[in-house]
């Protein structure tokens, strides 16, 4: 039998309804959607132009021509935030705003751009990951060009106040770009009511298909594209269309829009019995990240004296991490976690628990069992230190 897989943080199976959308695309709707003398390139023009509306309408944007389609979240987060930073770069003294625990791909483009002169600031977090709002605010200018965060983070869920962040944004002239990745069709996304500027999706969070995602940018907004060559996508991502999976993601859209209180109560459910079966036979846990403004699908948890790898490795019959999956080839202790100034012994005892619609109260039984065995091998024979 396969492991019970509780990793939909890293990625989630395409739902079956989302590939019976993709699949004619592959053979008999075969068509380039730029080819506008034929049928085959209408009809895949309209199965992209249908994706741009399924997409616009789960976070609320005004028009289907604010959605630009990428190659995935990364490219979109580096399009959010090179663009606009290199769009501005006639003003002196261009100030950047992120956070020290955003996903790697912001992180990334965002000390390139440190090359280019651009200033970056991070914002404090406190020890759950929630933004300092007045800390914002005092490194808030009337150069900044934009500020950056992530409205779910992807290793401890702690969710950020993103109508407040846009209070304080709108006061200056600065663009608010959200990474909404881990965040959509697990919590409502409205645009227009949070004055976001720019926003990035991945398909493959929502049961969707890797290798396709789309930033919504709001329209007027002139950014700088990373890729020339065609003047696809507004001029801001010249490129042939993926439309297999284009269609599919806005499928993916659509079901998550459809069902989204549903499968939050679901999660929330799962999540409650994770949480408390496994305080219930496992001593000394603590939860790592925000204890009630946090996804329903997660828990990052820290195990006294145990070693979060050897945890994930002593359990094969789940599937774990200990971090997000663009950092897990790194042997350091999460950077989220040491943001939070979290201890490193307690940083390297702490696993990532990943919800999603495929499991089952029984799983989560079985994960508890199957935690709880593990965890008392391993504390019998560690040595790492013990921690409070």
């Amino acid at each position: 039998m396969k492991p019970v897989y509780m990793d939909h943080h890293a990625t989630t199976p395409v739902d079956p309804d989302v590939l019976d959308v993709m699949m004619p695309f592959f053979s008999q709707e075969f068509g380039n959607p730029s080819s506008n003398t034929h049928e085959y390139g209408h009809r895949a023009r309209e199965a992209v132009e249908l994706a741009r509306v399924q997409i616009a309408e789960l976070i609320a944007a005004s028009s289907p021509d604010e959605i630009v389609f990428t190659s995935g979240a990364t490219e979109a987060n580096n399009l959010a935030v090179k663009g606009s930073a290199r769009s501005a770069q006639q003003r002196s003294g261009r100030n950047l705003i992120t956070l020290p625990i955003e996903h790697k791909s912001v992180l990334d483009p965002v000390a390139r751009l440190e090359k280019e002169d651009v200033n970056i600031r991070y914002c404090r977090v406190n020890q759950y990951g929630r933004i300092d709002l007045e800390h914002l605010r005092s490194l808030l200018n009337a150069d900044t060009v934009l500020v950056s965060v992530q409205a779910a983070n992807s290793e401890i869920g702690t969710l950020q106040p993103l109508t407040e962040i846009a209070a304080i944004v709108r006061q200056y002239p600065a663009l608010f770009h959200v990474d909404a990745v881990q965040a959509a069709g697990r919590v409502p996304l409205n645009v227009y009511r949070d004055s976001i500027d720019l926003l990035s999706l991945s398909a493959h969070k929502m049961y969707g298909p890797k290798g396709v995602g789309a930033l919504y940018v709001r329209k007027g907004l002139r950014l700088t594209p990373l890729l020339d060559g065609g003047g696809h996508e507004r001029g801001l991502r010249s490129g042939t269309y993926n439309v297999p999976g284009i269609a599919g993601m806005g499928k993916a859209a659509e079901l998550a829009g459809r069902n989204l209180d549903e499968h939050s109560r679901a999660m929330r459910a799962l999540q409650q019995r994770l949480w408390n079966g496994l305080l219930e036979q496992i001593k000394d846990i603590q939860l790592n990240g925000h204890p009630e403004h946090r996804l329903a699908n997660n828990l990052n948890i820290a195990f006294t004296g145990v070693d979060g790898g050897s945890l994930v490795l002593s359990c094969p019959d789940v599937a774990l991490s200990t971090g997000s999956a663009c950092t897990s080839a790194s042997p350091e202790s999460s950077y989220v976690l040491k943001a939070l100034q979290i201890p490193a012994a307690r940083a390297r005892c702490s696993v990532r628990f990943g919800l999603g619609k495929g499991n089952t109260q029984e799983q989560v039984d079985t994960v508890i069992d199957s935690l709880s065995r593990a965890v008392a091998g391993i504390r019998q024979r560690s040595i790492l230190p013990q921690f409070r």
